[in-house]
């Protein structure tokens, strides 16, 4: 029985190691297959990978070109902030020279010191604004900024930015669920953008002299609004009002000195007559309120008479960078960036805004010229100098820049189709009325856009009709935009008027509509106030425009500045479909200064007190290099907002000094000479 037992005890053991050994070989085989399935998975991906590579698209290439500047921008601008505040000035003076004293510093050492309060009046697009309220995609945005600052919502939710800037089409107001608000305070337009100053320069400058919050004072609104309509939604006007009575009580009864920036001054302007009419339309301050509460109005880069840079934005959502951008990249603007097409949603957007409107070009073929005819019509370029830093004499135009041109220029012709019709004899130009064009509705039902404007109402045939007729003038242009726009100048018409008033004593001018347009209302009756138009001269500004009909008019917005015309020769008016006059880049030297230079000097139907007015223009100087930034003697329409000289004259007006003892004029333009050109009944 022992043995048996032996005998099976030797059988299990065996067994065992037969089983054990047959797991140890499972094991090693698996362990095997483990390794040729890693091994064929490698190959496998390897055999993949170059099938599966993903392609570099023209998106991928533009957002890695836009981090890369974005990335360098912010290192160098660390950097620059980092260090010590003498290096730049230690640099650029080793360059260029000594520096001059800021204004501040060198009003301050001749004892000029705080009497009047000043008024900042910002223009459109500089005033930061902020979400109070919005719809879903924009959690966790309220209070944030979404204009100015870093605009980072453009690039993270494009399309829910642009839902938020909007207006409603309707009513100019706010769309259901939405609150966008002014920013408050100096902070509101200190900076547009980190590094890009608007008003940062003047105010320190102020600050210098002893202004502080208690005697500086940001009037900040929401500048997409028609200007009525900032006192219907948020009461502005009256806040400004109060604000003002408030600082001219706080300062023993010193008079306010209002400083508007671009819009800002047709805003104020509107202002002027608002505060004086009676409730409810009005402030009810009454006819003296503006002679007893302002003693300076000294507006900066005022585009009185409108801007014709405003046509192309409205007519075709580009301007003449645009124009270049999108001839240099076909496509990228229409329809790559973000995978939207980008124009039609900015168009979209910006025809919401009514404050836009303020700034179609003013009075006309009286003022702005006609088929034949124009102010500045023998304008020819002139070429810059570099001055030094302590120079601010005037000096007159180059022998030659203007006398010597012997072809004109049709500048009347706001926007010519194709550069012949720009440059033909008026009885050469056969045009076909577009007026009574049947829009037949045939491209509105293409669903492959991505966002619908007006353009797609009218059809093939009304595009067509507008381009038959070949040119438009100031006058002219009103009405194609009421053909192509009709949604929106609705809007605007029961705002703006663009006229000439005939006896502004009718009481149809008493409409807030008219308030803001200075041939078709009377300046406050305050005889001891005082007018400065300020702005920069000597940089080419577009004036006129031509254009060509986009190959996609079936989707993409069917007119667009045809790049392709260009006189060729340096000094020459005409580059990128654009002709160019003096002006400060934006606003043309007739608009800012026509008013202070004519329709407003001495008593005048406009002007029945007599209020003085002055011109005051700065030479345009870009900067050495580029340690001196955007330069102290710039005369560019924002960058003059850190002209030394500029900044001087205007603390030397807010601490008490008059416009005689400025020295007057300075002028280096031919505005009086295109002024007496305008056949305009005073």
């Amino acid at each position: 029985m022992a043995l048996v037992r032996r005998k099976k005890g030797l059988e299990g053991e065996k067994a065992q190691l037969s089983d054990s050994k047959s797991d140890k070989e499972i094991e090693r085989t698996d362990g095997e297959d483990d390794k040729n399935s890693r091994k064929g998975k490698k190959a496998t991906k390897a055999k993949a990978k170059p099938e599966g590579k993903k392609k570099w698209s023209c998106v991928d290439s533009c957002c890695w070109f836009i981090g890369c500047i974005c990335t360098v921008w912010w290192i160098l601008l660390f950097l620059y902030n980092a260090m010590p505040a003498s290096i730049p000035q230690y640099v650029t003076e080793a360059i260029t020279g000594p520096w001059p004293d800021p204004p501040g510093v060198k009003l301050r050492k001749e004892g000029l010191s705080v009497k009047h309060p000043v008024v900042f009046v910002p223009g459109i697009v500089t005033g930061g604004l902020e979400l109070w309220e919005g719809h879903q995609c924009a959690e966790g945005l309220f209070r944030k900024r979404l204009w100015g600052g870093s605009f980072g919502e453009v690039y993270k939710r494009p399309l829910c930015w642009v839902e938020h800037m909007s207006l409603n089409n309707e009513t100019g107001l706010d769309n259901s669920g939405i609150r966008v608000r002014p920013v408050s305070g100096l902070v509101a337009a200190d900076y547009f953008a980190p590094g890009y100053f608007v008003w940062a320069v003047l105010i320190t400058n102020l600050a210098r002299i002893g202004y502080e919050e208690k005697t500086m004072y940001m009037a900040s609104y929401d500048w997409r609004l028609a200007f009525q309509n900032t006192e219907v939604r948020d009461q502005t006007l009256s806040r400004i009002k109060s604000n003002i009575e408030l600082m001219v009580a706080t300062n023993g009864g010193q008079k306010a000195v209002i400083i508007p920036h671009s819009m800002g001054v047709l805003y104020f302007l509107h202002f002027m007559k608002w505060v004086e009419a009676p409730a409810p339309m009005g402030g009810g301050g009454g006819s003296d309120w503006c002679a007893k509460h302002i003693k300076a109005v000294m507006n900066i880069g005022g585009p009185f008479l409108g801007a014709p840079k405003a046509a192309p934005g409205i007519f075709s959502a580009e301007a003449k960078d645009i124009a270049a951008a999108r001839a240099m990249a076909p496509g990228f603007l229409d329809n790559d960036l973000f995978r939207v097409q980008t124009l039609p949603h900015v168009m979209r957007m910006t025809r919401t805004w009514d404050s836009t409107m303020s700034m179609i070009p003013k009075g006309g073929d009286t003022i702005w010229g006609d088929l034949d005819w124009s102010p500045e019509e023998s304008y020819v370029p002139r070429k810059r100098k570099q001055r030094d830093n302590d120079s601010q004499t005037a000096e007159g135009n180059d022998k030659g820049t203007l006398d010597s041109q012997k072809r004109v220029i049709n500048y009347g012709r706001i926007i010519s189709f194709g550069k012949d019709v720009a440059e033909a004899p008026s009885s050469e130009i056969e045009r076909i009325d577009f007026k009574g064009a049947v829009k037949d509705n045939d491209v509105s039902n293409i669903t492959s856009c991505d966002v619908w404007t007006e353009y797609h109402d009218m059809g093939t045939e009304g595009i067509k009709a507008v381009a038959d007729y070949k040119v438009y003038t100031a006058g002219s242009f009103l009405d194609l935009l009421h053909f192509v726009a009709p949604k929106m100048m609705a809007r605007g018409g029961a705002h703006f008027s663009y006229g000439i008033a005939d006896n502004l004593d009718d009481s149809k001018y008493e409409h807030y509509k008219y308030w803001s347009n200075p041939l078709e209302t009377k300046l406050p009756n305050a005889p001891d106030m005082e007018i400065y138009s300020m702005y920069g001269v000597g940089i080419p500004t577009e004036r006129a425009y031509v254009y060509e009909l986009s190959p996609s008019a079936e989707c993409y917005i069917p007119f667009r500045i045809d790049t392709s015309a260009d006189c060729g020769k340096e000094d020459c008016c005409l580059k990128d479909g654009v002709y160019s006059v003096d002006g400060d880049e934006t606003v043309p030297v007739l608009s800012a200064g026509f008013m202070c230079a004519k329709g407003w000097r001495g008593k005048t139907r406009f002007n029945p007190s007599g209020i003085r007015t002055y011109n005051r223009e700065y030479d345009h100087a870009p900067p050495a290099n580029l340690l001196e930034g955007r330069g102290t003697q710039s005369g560019a329409h924002v960058d003059i907002m850190g002209n030394f000289a500029l900044i001087e004259d205007i603390i030397r007006v807010a601490a008490g000094a008059s416009g005689e003892e400025l020295g007057g004029d300075q002028v280096y333009s031919d505005i009086f000479k295109w002024s007496e050109k305008i056949n305009l009944p005073l």
